[in-house]
């Protein structure tokens, strides 16, 4: 099923102020919590199967959780893949319907000018460059209306009309 993005030009674009922005980050905070879970829960699964066939052992630490904080190899691993975990939340969601989960209850969609979806490179641009929303803070004293992470990647974040 597709859906079809309402590109009508005879309304002009709303852009939202920074407490709905505010509020549409707290409710992905929490999605993205549930995101690290499935992700931490995954992980600790393959570690448990690794032990169960041998393939690995915990020797000196206490458990998997231990493991994976601690070892050498593993933590980096165990970090670089909660990242992307995040990451490839964030930009899927962004690059296929211009909103998250929190994004979508505030109605709030992220996109080009022309009212397109963004692409890849700019939702890993927008974010690099959010430092964790800090860049939403900017908002109440542009005149654009944009966050930081918004100007730098050529986007922009608008507020949806209400549903008739």
């Amino acid at each position: 099923m597709t859906t079809k993005v309402n590109q009508d030009t005879t309304h002009t674009k709303q852009y939202p102020g920074l407490f709905r922005r505010i509020g549409a980050w707290i409710y992905d905070a929490l999605v993205v919590a549930a995101v690290l879970m499935l992700a931490g829960g995954l992980a600790m699964a393959v570690v448990a199967i690794l032990l169960n066939t041998g393939i690995l052992t915990l020797a000196p630490y206490i458990d998997a959780s231990e493991y994976l904080s601690r070892h050498s190899v593993a933590a980096p691993l165990y970090s670089m893949y909660l990242a992307l975990s995040v990451i490839g939340f964030y930009a899927y969601f962004w690059c296929k319907a211009g909103q998250t989960l929190g994004m979508r209850a505030w109605k709030l969609r992220i996109q080009n000018a022309d009212g397109s979806n963004i692409r890849l490179t700019q939702a890993l641009i927008r974010m690099a460059t959010s430092a964790f929303g800090l860049g939403n803070l900017m908002v109440p004293f542009s005149t654009t209306k944009q966050s930081f992470q918004d100007l730098m990647a050529e986007c922009e974040m608008v507020l949806l009309p209400k549903p008739n």
